[in-house]
């Protein structure tokens, strides 16, 4: 007698199966329901196919749209191939490459048959429109596993050079898998994925724009294209969110930077910005904001080198890890050994640093330290330089030149966690100021990393219990931890803030480093009288100054704060007879300590109120002969229909609270 399969489900229960059963087959023993609603099965923890057979008794948890993060991820896997599939049926010749899943949707690499130009966005229509033929054809989805000699063999015969490339580098011996769609279009994938195209929503993806890749990432290969599309669970998903990309394209900051007149960026200095007044007005007050925050906190302001010996760098490892990514003098790379070495005759060789905390560890060094001086707080606006690609560069949210409020704080064991905690709490008060909103995460170590096992274990402990004592490690503040995303040198807490359209932007860290101290023999005399390594804890909260006036141009779409905004008031006048009277106001505000602006062009006042709105100025104090005869002002404030008339002491006493900056000491 065949013995039957014990298939334990999540609410403890447990069916008996004939073997060769799959997941499909206990949910149709469950019910109709079931059967029609999953889409996929986690046995024994790994997600599968509904159709896969178990191979022995096994732990089963059944897969529908409900669970949405799963549930999205298969979708956007298979619409990637159902894109595939479009284009080789529109196209034949057509060469498939690879097309991922993405965060919001997928995407395909393919190169178009000879006979044609490369796709363009004037071909997305008709894709979209053969997708939609394919998923209401509700084609089933089948894996078979195929030999590396088969794989070879089919794409090789049908002239697809780089699935056979790819194909001829797989494993011996690793079960490899193919999918098709119906009994007429395959792609090798690892899968799962859905039971059939029909599962799909034919109204709940949109084709969104086209772009060059190289195949394998590699310039010095052939040229492909990228084709991205956007893909959820049904159609009110996908409209929300181009809703969200609508909303985010009028909130560009570098839309709204030029329309403010903030900054600009040109060839001639790409990846770093050109700051105009008004834009390094929001700098300045950002760096103050923080200056009075790190006063408060017991930290030492510190100015470093902009360039160290390249041996310095090889000492603190970043070379070996880091040096693709570093700007080097002179501009030739030297010869390096494994991991970087610098050979013997390179001893001039020097490097714009890319980060503060080598030169923070040169000051700590200088004298002799004590176990009474710690824990010793460094704190440097510092101005970094990082090779980044010429494609990731993305105005001011990526650049090659940049500024953190980058700090390093050197004590003791036993003092991490009250440090730790102390930072999280000073974040959290910056970003509430912000209007942020933020959960927490911890980076956990790397395969490729510093430092002992011993070490690892004791800094991602201090990380976590420092959370746990600010009360931050909840459900509330989204905590997390992510395994394998720490630096190389420690593991980090990070700060991913939402913003007013529910963008999350990872902006603060904390990391517990025993590597770099140790790597630099920075040292304190201990109690003991002898010498004791310090933990260095790497923490900032804007991360960078550019890249967080980004955000923050984005958050409030250009509606900054009145104590940040570039212009806080401008006085306009309605007729030129009230120019004397403009001034005078002008005049006051200033002495006020108000950063304003008169208007007193001969236009109408209406050209100016939508002229200054469009400049997101906060407020608009309106000026004509009755409120020069008054001593009053017209204040309209950005965003609001009425305006209000105050006497002008009224309303620079209104605009002297609003101007007040937040401060954290």
């Amino acid at each position: 007698m065949t013995e039957l399969l014990k298939i334990s489900l999540p609410d403890g229960s447990v069916r008996e199966m004939e073997p060769g059963s799959t997941p499909a087959d206990v949910a149709a023993a469950i019910g109709p329901g079931l059967a029609k609603a999953a889409i996929a099965a986690r046995v024994d923890g790994e997600l599968v196919d509904l159709s896969r057979p178990f191979t022995g008794d096994a732990q089963l948890a059944l897969v529908t749209s409900r669970d949405e993060e799963e549930a999205l991820e298969l979708a956007r896997h298979d619409y990637a191939h159902v894109l595939a599939e479009a284009v080789q049926a529109l196209w034949p010749g057509t060469q498939i490459t690879f097309g991922p899943a993405t965060d919001d949707g997928f995407y395909y690499d393919v190169m178009a048959p000879a006979s044609r130009e490369p796709f363009s966005m004037d071909d997305l229509p008709a894709i979209e429109e053969k997708m939609r033929e394919i998923i209401e054809a509700d084609k089933p989805l089948t894996r078979e596993v195929w030999t590396r000699q088969q794989l070879i063999d089919k794409w090789s015969s049908e002239g697809e050079t780089f699935k056979a490339e790819w194909a001829a580098e797989l494993p011996e011996g690793e079960e490899l898998t193919v999918y098709w769609s119906g009994n007429d279009w395959l792609d090798m994938c690892r899968g799962p994925h859905l039971p059939s195209t029909g599962k799909l929503d034919p109204q709940a993806f949109k084709l969104m724009r086209v772009a060059g890749a190289y195949w394998r990432g590699d310039q010095k290969n052939a040229q492909l294209t990228r084709i991205y599309g956007t893909g959820w669970l049904n159609k009110k998903q996908l409209a929300a969110h181009l809703t969200r990309l609508e909303e985010a394209a009028k909130r560009d900051h570098r839309k709204l930077g030029r329309e403010m007149d903030l900054f600009h960026l040109q060839e001639e200095a790409h990846g770093s910005v050109f700051w105009h007044p008004h834009g390094y007005v929001i700098w300045r007050e950002l760096e103050a904001y923080m200056r009075r925050a790190i006063d408060g906190a017991g930290y030492n302001e510190v100015k470093t080198p902009q360039v160290m010996d390249a041996r310095q760098w090889e000492q603190s490892g970043h070379w070996g890890k880091y040096r693709e990514n570093m700007f080097v003098i002179p501009d030739e790379v030297p010869n390096v050994e494994d991991e970087g070495a610098i050979v013997s005759g390179d001893a001039d060789w020097m490097a714009l640093k890319p980060m503060n905390c080598p030169a923070h560890v040169l000051i700590f060094r200088q004298g002799i330290k004590s176990y009474r001086d710690l824990p010793l707080r460094i704190y440097e606006n510092g101005c970094c330089h990082r090779n980044e690609p010429h494609g990731a560069l993305h105005g001011l949210m990526r650049v090659r030149q940049f500024t953190q409020d980058d700090a390093h704080i050197f004590c003791r064991e036993d003092q991490i966690v009250d440090e730790v905690r102390a930072f999280c709490e000073l974040a959290d008060r910056v970003y509430k100021d912000f209007g942020f909103t933020y959960s927490i995460k911890l980076a956990l170590r790397p395969e490729k990393r510093f430092g002992s096992d011993a070490d690892w274990d004791k800094a991602e402990d201090e990380l976590r219990n420092a959370v746990m004592e600010a009360g931050l490690a909840t459900q509330e503040y989204g905590w997390e931890e992510l395994p394998g995303e720490g630096a190389f040198y420690a593991p980090k807490l990070e700060w991913h803030l939402t913003d007013a359209i529910g963008r999350t932007w990872q902006v603060g860290t904390i990391q517990s480093d025993r590597v770099l101290p140790e790597r630099l023999d920075a040292t304190y005399v201990g109690e003991d009288g002898s010498k004791h390594r310090p933990v260095m804890l790497h923490r900032a909260i804007f991360g960078s100054y550019e890249r967080f006036i980004g955000i923050l141009i984005e958050h409030f779409a250009g509606r900054l704060p009145v104590w940040l905004a570039p212009v806080q008031a401008v006085v306009a006048t309605i007729v030129s007879d009230a120019d004397g009277y403009a001034n005078e106001a002008v005049a006051k505000l200033k002495a006020a300590g108000i950063r304003v602006d008169s208007d007193l062009r001969n236009e109408k006042i209406n050209y100016k109120v939508r002229e200054h709105s469009h400049a997101k100025v906060p407020h608009l104090l309106v000026v004509g002969m009755r409120e020069a005869e008054e001593g009053t002002v017209a204040v309209r404030t950005l965003g609001q229909q009425h305006q209000k008339v105050m006497t002008l002491d009224e309303a620079i006493e209104m605009l002297k609270t609003e101007t007040t900056a937040p401060d954290l000491r």
